[in-house]
């Protein structure tokens, strides 16, 4: 059995999921200097052009390289226009178990494109990769994402209480860190039946990995 995903692009109606690109670089870093993945992810901030290029053409690659997972740039078909990211991650794969984060870019933002891209990859993962289970964490105040994980068919298994750090803006434009619960979500290969796919809607974000989770 192999321990690694292979080096591939995923299609939909609208979006490409697909390895970074040199192109990314510069909407990867606006992406991530927004206010909304600043407060639910544990990105650096602020995000320079330097932390993009390493994430895009470094950190990236390796999580498929060493086993970890896998990293998709989300890019519209049509323009290809980055929208966003999927990452699969903490791989195990005797349990054929793995992890999924995502991130949408500010301006693409209520089309949908959290939910598309996600039911993407989880088609993929169980009926080409043969996995058996796909497992979504996101914050306790962050209802978009929580919305995203419903659409897509996931289910709520519970609470990992105290389990996250956010970031919360104070009065002087900083930020600073807030302590909050994790709801935990998984997904089965019989539960995308009831996914609803490309309904459009805010897309949240699931808790997005630092630069120390990505080795």
């Amino acid at each position: 059995m192999t321990s690694t995903f292979p080096d591939i692009s995923i299609s939909t109606e609208r979006l490409v999921l697909r390895p970074f690109e040199e192109a990314d670089i510069p909407a990867l870093a606006d992406m991530m200097n927004d206010e909304s993945v600043i407060a639910w992810t544990r990105a650096p901030y602020p995000y320079s052009l330097g932390d993009a290029r390493d994430q895009a053409l470094r950190l990236a690659p390796a999580e498929r390289t060493t086993g970890r997972g896998i990293v998709f740039a989300v890019a519209e078909f049509l323009t290809q226009r980055l929208v966003g990211i999927v990452h699969l991650r903490n791989t195990d794969w005797r349990l054929l178990a793995t992890e999924v984060s995502y991130i949408v870019a500010h301006w693409a933002r209520g089309e949908g494109y959290a939910s598309e891209s996600v039911l993407a990859v989880a088609r993929w993962l169980f009926q080409d990769q043969k996995f058996e289970r796909l497992e979504l964490r996101t914050a306790a105040g962050n209802t978009a994402a929580q919305q995203v994980a419903q659409k897509v068919g996931c289910i709520s298994e519970g609470v990992l209480r105290h389990a996250w750090i956010a970031r919360t803006q104070t009065e002087d434009g900083g930020w600073t860190d807030l302590r909050t619960d994790l709801i935990v979500w998984s997904l089965l290969a019989e539960d995308l039946d009831g996914a609803t796919g490309q309904l459009s809607g805010p897309d949240g974000f699931g808790v997005y990995p630092s630069y120390s989770d990505w080795g």
